[in-house]
């Protein structure tokens, strides 16, 4: 019969049934459950079986093009397209930025000198012809293939885009007095299309030739009327 530790001799081969204790060699319960206050030994759930074998996780999908583990639809290095399997396509490079954009303007100004020469000139209108007493200085941006230098025209529906209509009027300017044309290279071509009382150029004393193209560039002045004096300006850079 086993003996405990104790020395008692058990009928029990398992746990003494002197003092209780558990006797060498006997399976040790892993929990106890109460039920209905009976005490029940019982085995853990699932003692005695094999635990399964681990699963290998699947290796992660790589991107086809250029090996890069996938974590989305696209691939984070190349743009690859999972769903549809295609490649990103390859942008395009933009157009490389060209110089600056010209920017021609017209300033407008009565010009005391200007008048002198007219008057100098002792036409049949000069006895008449005032300089004016105020005539703020403009500034006209040039646009277009052809700007329009007169006098607006109320019957005719004519505004041109550098009017010189006032006030204060310049009595010499015709409603088509002048015409400024583009140029390929970015510069001007005045034209005179038959004005009454002629165009100058640069304080020259004769007029211009009637419908003969005159190139004109950055600080070039056109003479119109009794006192007026257009100055070609070019400014470069954005505005």
């Amino acid at each position: 019969m086993p003996v405990c530790g104790k020395g008692h001799v058990s009928a029990a081969d398992d746990y003494c049934d002197v003092c209780g204790d558990l006797l060498e060699g006997a399976p040790r319960a892993e929990f106890t459950m109460v039920e209905r206050g009976a005490v029940v030994i019982a085995d853990p759930p699932g003692a005695g079986t094999a635990p399964p074998p681990a699963q290998e996780e699947p290796a992660p999908e790589e991107c086809p093009d250029c090996g890069t583990p996938r974590s989305g639809r696209f691939c984070e290095n190349c743009g690859y397209d999972f769903a549809t399997g295609t490649a990103q396509a390859p942008e395009e490079p933009g157009p490389e930025p060209g110089p600056p954009a010209a920017r021609w303007s017209a300033v407008i100004t009565a010009d005391r000198e200007y008048y002198a020469s007219v008057i100098a000139q002792e036409g049949p209108d000069s006895a008449s012809l005032e300089f004016p007493p105020y005539c703020p200085e403009r500034r006209v941006p040039l646009a277009g293939e052809q700007i329009r230098i007169g006098r607006r025209s109320g019957s005719r529906r004519s505004v041109p885009e550098i009017d010189l209509g006032g006030p204060p009027e310049d009595p010499g300017v015709s409603h088509l007095h002048a015409v400024l044309l583009a140029r390929p290279d970015g510069g001007w071509l005045l034209v005179d299309p038959g004005s009454t009382n002629g165009t100058t150029v640069n304080g020259a004393a004769d007029p211009v030739a009637v419908n003969t193209p005159v190139p004109l560039g950055d600080g070039d002045r056109v003479h119109v009327g009794a006192w007026t004096t257009i100055t070609l300006s070019l400014e470069e850079g954005p505005p």
